[in-house]
């Protein structure tokens, strides 16, 4: 270990971007690696170097160690921050990275075969004693072993990826009629995903609340938790808002979840950032979900509370720095983070790819976007959506929700369709504004959250197409001439409506 002098950034989007610009700050240079649809995209503009690894699919692309490696070689990269997602729980690549003399910036592969693979965490989690959702502890080799488990343990259950998280390769499944076609559809979006479409089962929870642990490690023997983070507001089992305290844990608890998420770490020696969740039943008992073993998307929200730089704190881990705390900071105020997708809720959240025609990003005091994109980018159709995260602290809940909302009616994007009304409608719905949400809370409120996302422009222009629809039908009447029917009037608003709704 030693100090880094460049660093090469193996992911895209607003990561890539949150990553360069504390590496700026720390005077290290840097290195973007871009697909062919990535060519223009912010990270390539703001890093030092950058290198084209390939076409627009990921598995073509990011997801190609080889390719990932010659760029470090070829721009003398002496480290590589994964960021999240892609190759940043894959301990074959951590391994690659030692072999080739380049610091990983992250846990060490043996963590991550014990953390990173999810049925192997499980494994591990019930021999240190941390008390896990009831499930199975291998994948499944054939659906029919998975049904029968299923059947044994009862409906509902959750199939889940064993290779990643973010809601990929998740399925909740209600009854047996249902399981093959869930069966297929989470091995398919796992492998695509994470390269590994193994699949295991857990039991379904009611209601449960999903709360994380942010854990941190040095190479020294000091571990530590910085709180927690309640990310229950999730849609398709993604989470769409996340929070800081969380709005159900005492002090108490906190304290108890930490000690656990420390001692989960420790268990199989971690080094750098990671996350261990829970899921925390109505009756406020906890059991450990799974453990990212890398930087979560949502890190800003403890960022605020805590004053730290968390890709800082990675950093100097792996130059082999000690931890500047010992113990876990108390959370300062409120924090929240919204995540703003290219997507269109009213159309069952269908990704809405296309160039950006306007931004407008929200500002003033306490506010935080991370973005990667621009007025004029195309937003492409091969990743995930999200397009930034929108940050807000406040010295408590209530000012921080009103913050949040305040921001979301600035946020102007035009040119493609965003769910940035919707999540307005979420920090308003009262269940969240009550605190005491949980993972369903989005499902239930689908209908109300959605028909509240519609935006108020497009409502007018509705109305004033209606209303010229029947002023022409009524004078074609008085002329004798045949009028147009309900239905087609009807169908010419509604293409009126998408138009306007997608900035046309």
């Amino acid at each position: 270990m030693g100090k880094i002098r460049k660093i090469l950034i193996a992911n895209r989007g607003e990561i890539a971007v949150r990553v360069i610009r504390t590496c700026r700050e720390l005077g290290i240079a840097t290195v973007a690696v871009y697909s062919e649809a990535d060519r223009s995209a912010p990270h390539v503009r703001m890093a030092d170097q950058a290198f084209c690894v390939g076409p627009p699919p990921s598995r073509e692309s990011y997801l190609v160690q080889e390719r990932i490696l010659e760029v470090a070689r070829r721009s003398g990269a002496d480290a590589i921050h994964p960021g999240y997602g892609f190759l940043s729980e894959n301990a074959s690549f951590v391994r690659a990275c030692e072999q080739a003399g380049i610091t990983f910036i992250g846990p060490p592969a043996s963590a991550m075969d014990s953390m990173g693979e999810k049925t192997r965490a499980r494994q591990n989690m019930i021999k240190a004693g941390v008390p896990v959702v009831p499930g199975s502890t291998e994948p499944f080799a054939t659906s029919e072993e998975a049904r029968d488990y299923a059947v044994k343990i009862g409906f509902p259950i959750m199939l889940k990826a064993a290779g990643g998280g973010g809601g990929k390769g998740m399925r909740r499944v209600e009854r047996l009629e249902d399981f093959d076609s869930a069966w297929r559809g989470a091995k398919s979006e796992a492998l695509n995903a994470f390269g590994n479409d193994a699949v295991y089962i857990e039991k379904y929870l009611e209601k449960p609340h999903h709360v994380e642990i942010q854990v941190f490690a040095d190479t020294h023997g000091t571990t530590l938790h910085l709180n927690e983070r309640e990310c229950s507001a999730q849609r398709r089992h993604q989470k769409v808002v996340e929070e800081t305290p969380s709005p159900i844990l005492t002090p108490e608890l906190r304290a108890k979840m930490g000690e656990v998420a420390v001692q989960a770490a420790r268990a199989v020696n971690y080094v750098g950032a990671g996350t261990v969740e829970f899921l925390v039943d109505v009756h406020r008992n906890f059991y450990f979900l799974e453990m990212n073993t890398r930087l979560q998307v949502e890190h800003p929200v403890t960022e605020w509370v805590t004053g730290l730089d968390l890709v800082a704190w990675q950093i100097k881990v792996a130059e082999g720095e000690k931890l500047p705390l010992t113990q876990a900071p108390v959370p300062n105020g409120h924090a929240i983070e919204v995540r703003v997708y290219a997507e269109d809720p009213a159309r069952n959240f269908m990704p809405s790819p296309g160039r950006i025609t306007t931004l407008r990003v929200p500002g003033g005091p306490n506010l935080r976007d991370d973005s990667g994109v621009f007025t004029g980018y195309t937003v492409p159709n091969f990743y995930d959506p999200m397009i930034s995260k929108l940050s807000v602290w406040g010295p408590t809940r209530e000012e921080a929700i009103a913050r949040a909302k305040r921001a979301l009616d600035e946020y102007v994007v035009k040119g493609i369709t965003t769910n940035v009304r919707y999540l307005h409608a979420i920090l308003s719905h009262a269940e969240f504004v009550g605190g005491d949400y949980d993972t369903s809370f989005l499902t239930r409120g689908h209908e109300a959250l959605v028909a509240q996302a519609e935006d108020p422009q497009v409502s007018e222009a509705a109305l004033l197409a209606s209303v010229v629809y029947a002023y022409q039908r009524d004078q074609k009447r008085l002329r004798g001439q045949p009028a147009d029917t309900t239905a087609a009037g009807e169908a010419g608003i509604s293409t009126w409506r998408r138009a306007l709704r997608h900035g046309h």
